[in-house]
C-alpha cells in the first residue's frame, strides 16, 4: 500500500490500494485527456458564407460584352469582401468516454503520482484565514516539483485563497479535477477531504464526475 507524505510533519497518510495501486493504462489515459480538453473548447468560432455577407444582390455587370470574366455577385468568395468557403461554424468538440473507462483512467493517473511519491496531504486547519506566505513556505519545505496541483473540497475556500497566487501552482476543487489536470501536474497536494473524495470517485462511489 502506497503512502502520501503529510506536509509540515514526518507522518504519512495511507492511500487506498484500489485507487492508487492500479497499473498505468496509457490508451485510456490518452482518450480521457483528449475528451476533457475537447470539452473545454468553446467552439464559438464562426465565419460568414456568401449567403450571410451583406450586399451583393445585383449582378456587378452584364453577362456578355464587357471583356471581363462573368460575375454574378460582388460577395463571391473570390472577391474582396466576399464570403468564406468552408469556414468554421459554431460547434461542440465533445465526445463520449464511458464511465468505467474514465474511472480507470483516473486510477491510472492517481497511481502514477503514488508510485512517484509526488502526492502529498496537508492540514487545512492551518489556513483559517488566507496566508499566501505560509502556503508558499509549506510547499517549499516539502521540496515538491513544479508545477503543483492543489486539490481542495468546495468548502475550503480560505486554503484556496492561500495557494492561488503562487507561481506555477494551480488550485482546483475536487469536483473539477480531471485526468488531464493530474497528468499535467508534476506534484499533487490534497486536503484530507479532497483525497477521500478522489478515492471515492476512482472507486466508483460517486456519480458526479467532470465531463
Amino acid at each position: 500500500m502506497a503512502d502520501a507524505k503529510i506536509l509540515g510533519g514526518s507522518e504519512t497518510a495511507k492511500l487506498d490500494d484500489s485507487a492508487f495501486g492500479a497499473s498505468f493504462n496509457e490508451a485510456l489515459v490518452h482518450e480521457s485527456v483528449r475528451a476533457e480538453l475537447a470539452a473545454r473548447r468553446q467552439g464559438t468560432h464562426a465565419t460568414k458564407t456568401r449567403g450571410n455577407v451583406r450586399g451583393g444582390g445585383a449582378k456587378p455587370w452584364r453577362q456578355k460584352g464587357t471583356g471581363r470574366a462573368r460575375a454574378g455577385s460582388s460577395r463571391s468568395p473570390i472577391w474582396t469582401g466576399g464570403g468564406t468557403i468552408f469556414g468554421p461554424s459554431p460547434r461542440h468538440y465533445t465526445f463520449k468516454v464511458n464511465r468505467k473507462e474514465r474511472r480507470a483512467a483516473l486510477r491510472s493517473a492517481l497511481s502514477v503520482h503514488a508510485a512517484r511519491g509526488s502526492i502529498a496531504v496537508f492540514d487545512t486547519n492551518a489556513f483559517e484565514t488566507p496566508a499566501t506566505k505560509k502556503a508558499a513556505a509549506l510547499l517549499e519545505d516539502a521540496g515538491l516539483k513544479l508545477p503543483i496541483l492543489v486539490v481542495l473540497s468546495d468548502d475550503q475556500e480560505q486554503a484556496a485563497l492561500s495557494f492561488r497566487n503562487i507561481s506555477r501552482v494551480s488550485v482546483l476543487s475536487v469536483s473539477m479535477v480531471g485526468v488531464a489536470d493530474l497528468i499535467g501536474a508534476a506534484s499533487v497536494v490534497c486536503s484530507q477531504a479532497a483525497l477521500d473524495a478522489l478515492t471515492a470517485r476512482a472507486n466508483g462511489e460517486r456519480s458526479e464526475e467532470p465531463s
